[in-house]
């Protein structure tokens, strides 16, 4: 019997990837797509043909309700959300209604019109916030510092209630900071492959940046995506932190970067207060044991593979608009 799956945020990166995970396993997909979004399609572009797009909105709770009845998903994977930290300080109560309250909809939605259906939220590593231990784990106290962690921290807070209450099937996954091709150039990672291609290539000669010191946990979005729909496989549903397990600083990432193209990192950086953030002291990495020894999963691709297929990515993209 084939499975069906329905995606919020799909034309996001995870969204992109999941979808393609879940059609080569051969789900019927159906992606959950607001009407009047501005979200950029690129990423499934290839795609349409293959997937089910259907018009809902986080905001909207009677559509939320129709997508559910008329899709009848055996999975439903939440990727959608404002996701950038910089915009939900400027956007606050617009980043609760989606990330926060738009989770209560939906899984009020399910309870109504799905109550078997199995359900991922994707949680964040924001929730840590600042948090008193690390590496952290699942059960490390959430102390957010954006109004995004604070709102990925009551939506994780509502998928485990409605577990216990309504005996749900649904799981969260926190994740910490995943990468790809498809990655907007706004994030630091992809901003750095991205520029160093241009560098490469003549199109540019500087790339500025705030705290070279920063480190993150940086691990691949298919890589992520695979653990997503591992957790829905299981007998009972469960939270999992999805990280790389290992911290890199900036400046590792412009020298491994820089090193794949053949060029000095510092004949092209320089340093721009204005890209420091507030909280780039806080040391956020993800203890993998429990998805490790519980699911089997690991990252498979490397730091250092994640920033050269990247940087190879942004090559040969800017070489072929180059040639148009």
């Amino acid at each position: 019997m084939t499975k069906k799956a329905l995606i919020t945020g799909l034309t996001g990166q995870d969204g992109s990837y999941l979808a393609e995970l879940l059609l080569s396993k051969d789900y019927e997909v159906f992606g959950l797509v607001r009407r009047s979004s501005s979200s950029n399609s690129d990423r499934i572009n290839h795609l349409y043909d293959k997937v089910q797009i259907l018009s809902g909105d986080l905001l909207d709770q009677s559509s939320l309700m129709d997508v559910i009845n008329e899709a009848q998903p055996d999975e439903i994977y939440n990727l959608a959300s404002q996701s950038y930290v910089p915009l939900s300080w400027t956007q606050p109560a617009l980043t609760a209604e989606y990330t926060a309250l738009g989770v209560s909809r939906l899984l009020e939605s399910i309870r109504r019109c799905k109550p078997d259906a199995r359900f991922y939220q994707a949680s964040s590593s924001e929730v840590f916030g600042q948090p008193d231990e690390s590496p952290q784990n699942e059960c490390t106290a959430f102390r957010p510092r954006n109004p995004y962690g604070v709102a990925k921290a009551y939506a994780h807070w509502m998928t485990l209630n409605y577990r216990e209450k309504y005996n749900l099937y649904t799981c969260c996954g926190i994740t910490y900071t995943h990468e790809s091709p498809r990655r907007g150039t706004e994030f630091v990672f992809r901003k750095i492959t991205h520029t160093v291609a241009q560098i490469k290539l003549g199109l540019a000669n500087e790339l500025k940046l705030g705290n070279l010191e920063a480190c993150r946990d940086w691990c691949y979005a298919k890589d992520a995506v695979y653990a997503m729909w591992l957790m829905l496989q299981q007998e009972k549903p469960d939270d999992y932190i999805i990280a790389s397990g290992q911290t890199h600083s900036v400046k590792e990432l412009i020298d491994y970067a820089f090193k794949h193209v053949d060029l000095n990192w510092q004949d092209y950086v320089s340093i721009d207060p204005a890209f420091y953030r507030p909280d780039e002291s806080v040391q956020l990495i993800g203890c993998i044991d429990k998805i490790s020894n519980d699911l089997g999963w690991k990252p498979q691709h490397s730091f250092a593979q994640l920033v050269e297929l990247m940087v190879d990515y942004d090559i040969q993209r800017l070489s072929a608009i180059a040639k148009r």
